[in-house]
């Protein structure tokens, strides 16, 4: 299995990126593909000892920068990191792509080099959230402004992707909402819930508030992009805030420091659970071929993990299962 790396992007490229993609390369048994400036790429590694052996390069002269236009990587920018290792996966000159770039351009170009899977509105970026019974919170940033259908779609793709990834016999899928009454939240979500209600498709189990969702109310929770977005960084604000204020406790005082040292296993686990970097990357569902969006802070941890998901996408076929449900969709609205 090939994994191509866009190790250019991302607030620690290229030096954490360059570190990840060897980590994965030496762990994961995968072949690499790093795309990105080919001399900045081997002066890192001769600088850093790292040894690239094995691993292909491919050069690239420009860079997606987060402050860029999402467009920018199909247009002034086609011969970017991002831009060259899409193209490279559309070719398919690797199986999965991975980049902790500019999610924006991410997007866009994943839609339109790779192109979606036939039948699927709009891709969207797939977030597992660190509760102890994982939840896939889809949307989490890519669609701002969408329809009732286009959820239905999330809740396909992410039921597909839980059950594979997880070993779940039915997914249970509920939607975000401010309420678990049918009838609450605007007329997107009320019309959501009447169309997840009636889905053969989709194991819905109605509404669910956020408060509910760390404690294994369902296996997926859909949204828009932008309900998303805010959700995500809230538990990941919320968990930093906690583990703060855990530490402050803990070193108070003598006592508090020994009761510290009886907990320490317990309390590394915790911290681990809620360390971005162990989860790697997230996928965008919906699109023809695996695209992964690592962190955008990913150090070369994070990365490895990125490409240890992307392997697992990849073996498990998730993009088949969803195809099939997609044209299902679109055979049924097609005879509406």
């Amino acid at each position: 299995m090939k994994i191509i790396i866009d190790v250019m992007s991302g607030d620690n490229a290229p030096l954490e990126l360059i570190k990840g993609a060897v980590m994965a390369k030496e762990t994961l048994g995968v072949d690499i593909v790093t795309v990105g400036n080919e001399e900045i790429i081997k002066r890192i590694a001769d600088e850093e000892s790292l040894n690239l052996s094995g691993i292909e390069i491919v050069n690239a002269d420009s860079v997606v920068n987060m402050e860029d236009d999402a467009m920018s990587v199909v247009r002034a920018k086609k011969d970017s990191s991002m831009a060259v290792g899409l193209q490279l996966l559309a070719k398919g000159e690797g199986d999965a792509f991975v980049s902790a770039g500019n999610t924006g351009a991410l997007l866009a170009g994943a839609t339109l080099l790779v192109r979606r899977i036939k039948g699927i509105k709009r891709a969207a970026i797939g977030t597992v959230l660190p509760f102890s019974s994982p939840v896939l919170l889809l949307d989490s940033g890519a669609n701002l402004d969408i329809d009732e259908k286009t959820l239905e779609q999330f809740a396909i793709m992410g039921s597909k992707y839980m059950e594979k990834l997880y070993d779940l016999d039915s997914a249970r899928v509920g939607l975000l909402n401010n309420g678990t009454e049918s009838t609450k939240g605007t007329p997107l979500y009320r019309s959501a819930n009447v169309l997840l209600t009636a889905s053969n498709d989709v194991n819905f189990v109605g509404n669910v508030e956020a408060k509910e969702l760390p404690f294994g109310a369902c296996d997926v929770i859909v949204c828009d992009g932008f309900t998303g977005n805010i959700l995500l960084k809230s538990i990941e604000g919320m968990g930093k805030f906690f583990m703060k204020t855990l530490k402050n406790v803990f070193y108070e005082n003598f006592v508090t420091k020994i009761s510290a040292l009886l907990v320490k296993n317990k309390i590394g686990g915790l911290k681990k659970q809620f360390d971005s970097s162990e989860h790697g990357g997230a996928p965008l569902l919906g699109i023809s071929k695996p695209v992964f969006k690592a962190h955008g802070s990913s150090d070369a941890r994070a990365v490895m993990n990125a490409v240890r998901q992307a392997k697992n996408f990849v073996e498990n076929g998730v993009i088949d299962d969803i195809a099939v449900l997609a044209n299902r969709l679109k055979e049924r609205e097609t005879a509406e």
